[in-house]
Parts: structure tokens; sequence; C-alpha cells
């Protein structure tokens, strides 16, 4: 599997700005960013072998950040910042 972090700005490009407007602005989205952060940290620790994960947990994880990128998406989407 690829160890590449799957930073924010490579999973939207082009949206910098919302994404700065909609952290100060909304605290739900603020927590959503981090908890993106956090989780696709712990992903590329296991991808990398950094930490020792079994598969099961480490395809877990990479669900969670699917889903809290989905979340972000929408949020986005439903803006009008």
């Amino acid at each position: 599997m690829a160890n590449t972090p799957h930073t924010l700005q490579e999973e939207f490009p082009g949206e910098a700005e919302r994404i700065t407007a909609l952290k100060t602005s909304d605290a739900h989205f603020a927590k959503l960013l981090a908890d993106y952060d956090e989780v696709n940290d712990k992903v590329h620790r296991a991808e990398s072998r950094i930490d020792t994960v079994s598969e099961e947990h480490e395809e877990a994880l990479r669900r969670e950040r699917s889903r809290v990128k989905d979340a972000i998406a929408a949020a986005l989407r439903a803006a009008t910042v």
C-alpha cells in the first residue's frame, strides 16, 4: 500500500481559501479538519510501518479517513462562503 500522506491540499485542490474561511467560522468544520489530520497521520504511520497495526486496523483507519473526507467534501459543497 502506498504510504504517501493524503493532505487536504491534495484532496481538495483549489479549495484552500474556502477551507480556511470555514475553519475560522465553523467550529464543526474545524473539528472535521482536526479529525482528518489525526486519522490521516495514523494511516500514514501504519502504511509506513512506523506503527505496527493489524491489516484490519489499518483498513479501519482508511475507512475512517474516507468518512471524514466525505464529511469535509459535503460541508464544502453546502457552504456559501
